[in-house]
Order: structure tokens, then sequence, then C-alpha cells
């Protein structure tokens, strides 16, 4: 699949679609099916076709899936609507979001479930349970469903169904193309026009309908310094690239002088346990980390968080909101390499390659005796993690770390020594938020692999001692540019701009926000297929 006939600067196609991450590339695959021409538009070279999605775990959540019946999960949507409003925090004006909310927990079985599995994607068997709630229901049930081989996977077998698709001969690939505006005429979109990359040269290309799918905001830090939320105090000088610098918001820019309306940029899904990626690709690259739950979680004195302890997989909104209203410039896990070794783990499918090369023999074995090799990995390569023999060396190398004098080992001996004795005393004598949190965390299968049984930090026999600076990271915009249910964009009167629709993050996932101020999490990839196929069915049928 490559650059095809109508390169020239005044070609014209049934549909141009701008941005070839997975909402691109689905919205192409889905006009092919009903036969239209499709140009195919993004700035970045034909290797990064798929986008962001090449490096994404590939989580997804799902409602009431043959998976989690098979599990004894017994799902519906009335429930896992009563979960989305409640991490959604809605406002009252926020209709198409509500819609969009609801078309994703109707659909997402037979539309991304389903549909993936005629790609021949599969799933993991065991049914992860994340953003359980914390202070707030969350996800009452396990729904996040792993895709085995990763997002990357996934991805591939798009691109390999559109390389091999009985129409190929009507989908022009354009890359190095780079939009920077929408062409209307007599109030319709019928256009875009921008330069190419590899020479600056202009162009212009002509259709009956164009489709936004070009991402967020969430790589360009400027920009989301200026979308911070008001209610969290001034954003962090240091902020982690968790996106990448082509998430620009440069098309919502385009969108908004074409007259539709973008919304809820404040709303974005960040993460707090961000470090610095040990392969940068671009400056000030980030890594989420999915931090040790038997880990204490510390403020830059070395104190433990509380009197509500930090515990991954309850509240992902809640920790970020913490520590941005408390403007620490950064927070400490601080845990033992036996916890880090069966517990730590990090995002994306580079850091997962047993998964993303469905390697089953090792990706169990791996499941059964902990992930070394990642720690190791870590510790050689991340600036941001530290090990040590005893605490006061620890703080000593903390200290150095960041530059400043605010560890104590008598601090870090305060904060752990307690929540090791609990342990030591035996579950009957448990009083501690987070050893219940663990509790009940290894009352799941999904989550009882991946959890100590109860292992107290200063055990001499687990360590070397590790410390791991985190400091929160940018990853996606849960805000965008606002759509109805057939991924139409709508003006500032609330019309559809005739021959423009938005799909993917651009859209916010649906409606400029479907997932309001928090998500479920897994609702990302999911909402991208989701929204490609509600815009691609809308052209298709308005063209027949």
């Amino acid at each position: 699949m490559g650059p095809g006939p109508g390169t020239a600067p005044h070609a014209r196609y049934d549909a141009i679609v701008v941005g070839a991450g997975l909402a691109g590339l689905v919205t192409a695959k889905q006009l092919l099916d009903r036969g239209l021409r499709v140009a195919l538009v993004d700035k970045g070279g034909e290797d990064a076709l798929g986008g962001l999605a090449l490096q994404a775990f590939g989580g997804m959540m799902l409602v009431d899936t043959p998976l989690q019946r098979r599990a004894g999960i017994r799902d519906s949507a009335a429930l896992a609507w009563s979960d989305w409003l409640s991490f959604a925090e809605f406002d009252d004006e926020d209709l198409w979001p509500r819609r969009w909310a609801q078309r994703y927990i109707e659909r997402c079985v037979p539309d991304v479930y389903e549909w993936l599995r005629a790609l021949g994607v599969r799933f993991i068997p065991a049914v992860q349970w994340v953003e359980r709630g914390w202070m707030r229901p969350g996800n009452s049930l396990p729904r996040y469903h792993v895709i085995w081989g990763t997002a990357r996977f996934m991805t591939q077998r798009v691109l390999l169904a559109l390389r091999r698709h009985a129409r190929a001969d009507r989908l022009a690939v354009l890359p190095r193309h780079r939009v920077e505006a929408l062409v209307r005429e007599g109030g319709t979109v019928c256009g875009c026009r921008g330069r190419r990359e590899d020479d600056g040269s202009e162009f212009v290309l002509r259709a009956g309908a164009v489709v936004i799918s070009g991402g967020g905001i969430t790589g360009d830090l400027a920009r989301v310094r200026r979308h911070w939320p008001k209610d969290w105090g001034p954003a962090p000088a240091v902020l982690l690239n968790g996106s990448h610098p082509a998430a620009d918001g440069r098309l919502h820019d385009a969108v908004s002088e074409a007259g539709g309306k973008v919304t809820h940029l404040d709303r974005m899904w960040n993460y707090a346990a961000g470090v610095r990626h040990p392969n940068p690709q671009f400056e000030g690259q980030g890594l989420s980390l999915i931090p040790s739950r038997t880990a204490i979680w510390t403020d830059p004195d070395g104190h433990r968080i509380g009197p509500v302890p930090f515990v991954t997989a309850f509240d992902t909104l809640h920790m970020v909101r913490h520590i941005a209203r408390a403007q620490w410039p950064h927070t400490w896990q601080v845990l033992n390499r036996r916890i880090a070794q069966r517990e730590l783990a990090a995002s994306g499918a580079e850091h997962n390659p047993l998964i993303r090369d469905r390697r089953l023999l090792r990706f169990a074995l791996q499941m059964l005796r902990g992930n070394p090799a990642l720690v190791d990995e870590l510790l050689a390569k991340c600036s941001d993690f530290v090990q040590a023999p005893d605490l006061p060396t620890l703080a000593s190398r903390m200290n150095a770390l960041a530059g400043d004098a605010r560890i104590t080992p008598q601090a870090l001996e305060a904060s752990i020594r307690p929540y090791d004795d609990q342990m030591l005393r035996g579950p009957r004598f448990h009083n501690d938020d987070q050893l219940r949190r663990i509790a009940q965390l290894r009352a799941w299968t999904g989550d009882r692999v991946r959890t100590c049984n109860f292992q107290p930090i200063l055990d001499a026999k687990a360590g070397p001692l590790i410390a791991i600076r985190c400091q929160l990271l940018t990853r996606k915009s849960t805000g965008g540019i606002q759509t109805d249910l057939h991924s139409r964009v709508l003006g500032e009167d609330g019309q559809p701009l005739a021959g423009l629709y938005a799909a993917g993050e651009a859209a916010g996932f649906g409606g400029g926000g479907c997932n309001g101020r928090g998500s479920l999490e897994g609702t990302f990839l999911s909402g991208c297929i989701l929204t490609a196929q509600a815009a691609a069915n809308h052209i298709a049928d308005a063209m027949a």
C-alpha cells in the first residue's frame, strides 16, 4: 500500500481521511468496503501508518463479552452505564458526550469485539479489573480485555486488510502531507489544503466528505498547559510527554476556523506514574508505569501519601488530581527487588514483548515467575530509578536524583515501618487501606498472579531497595471536536457542518468527550473504531 494516483494538486475523491492512526485506517477500510474512492492523508511517513496504536498496549473496556461470561462475570449495559456516569462527572450540557457513551456501551461488542475477531484479532482470556473506583464507584466488574499481540498486532491486521482489499486501487495513501486548513464552498466542507513535508510545496485535495482523525493535543505540552484544568492549580513545570509531538492540536484549530465546535480541551487522560523513557524517540518522551500495588507512594519529602494511600488500578484521575493540586514536582514509589519483579509493569507494546510477539509459553512463565528483565532494563536505562542496600543510602541517592536534600532515612523509616509491621502481624490484624486493597486485588485471579502476598518492603531477603521518581505524564485528549452519532462535526449552533466528520481522539472518542472527566480505562482504541465506523457508514449512505 503506497501513494496512488491522485497526488496532483487538485485531485478529487469521494472522501478524504486526515490522519492515518487507528481511527483513520478503520475509516478508510469501511469506506473501501462500500466502494468509495478514498485519500488517506498523514503528515508522517508511510512507516508511521497506524500512529500511536502501533505502540499502545491494547486494552479495551468491553461490556458483556463471551470472555466475561466464560469467567463467570455477569455484566450488563445498565451496570456499565451506572459505572460510566460515576467516573465521567458529566456536566448538564454534555448531551453528545452522554449519547456517545451510551452508544459505546450498546455497540462495543458487535462493532468492536466481533469486528476485530473477524479480522483475526483475539484477546487474552483473563479479563483484567482496572479503575475499580476508590472514593466513588468505578468498574463494578472486570471489563479490561487485552489484545493478544497488543494494539500493534491489531493495527497490522487493519493495515493488512487495506493492502489486500479487493478495492485497494480506490485508495490513495498520501504520507508526509500536512493538512493546514479545510476548503469550504457554499457552506460545505469540500476538501483540504496544506504542504508536503518533503519540499514544502502546497497541495489541495477535494472530496465530497472530509474526516478528521488526526489525534489529540497532548503531544504539545505548551497547549496542554494552556488547557490545564483550572481547579488543579498551575500546570507542573515538568510534564513528561506520553503521547507524541505530532499530536499537536493543529487540526482542531482548522476545524474551529471552519466553524466547528471544539469542547472540553481541559479534559485529558494523564498518568501519575510517568518516568523518563529508557529509549526515547523524541525530547521529553515519558513512559507510563503500571505501578506496584505493594510499594508505598510518598510525597517529595518521603512521607507516605495519605490519609488515603495511593494504590494503582482503582482511580487514576484521583491520583493525578491529588498530585496536581498539591503542586508536587514529583512523587516517589518505594519498594524492593522482589516486589518489583512480581508487580512492576510498563504500558505499551515495547515493554510487553511476550504479549506483542504472541509468545504464549514464555508469557505464561513470566506470569508465574515475574519479570526481572524489565526491572533490570529500567534500573540500567531509566534515570528515574535508584536502588540501594539500606535506607540511608537510598535516601542519599533519591536526593542526588532530585537535586535537593528533602528525603531523610528517618522519614522513609517512619513511612515504611508501620506498614511492614502490619503485614507481619498477619491478615487478621490488617487495618491499613492499602493492605485491604491488596487483599481485594488478590481475590481476583487476573490480579492475584501480579500482586505479592503481603511482602514487607524492608525484608532484607527481598532487596535491594528501589525508589522510583514519578512525574505526571500526558497521554490522551478526552475532549475534542464535537460530533453527533454519525460523527458529523457540529457547529456552534449545534447543527452539522456539511461534509465534515471527526473520529477517534480528535473527536474526544465521540461527541467531543464521551469519557467525561474520567475514563473507565480501555475506552480509547475501541472508541477510535466506533467513531470511525459511524463516520464511514454515514458518508457511504449519503453518497449511495
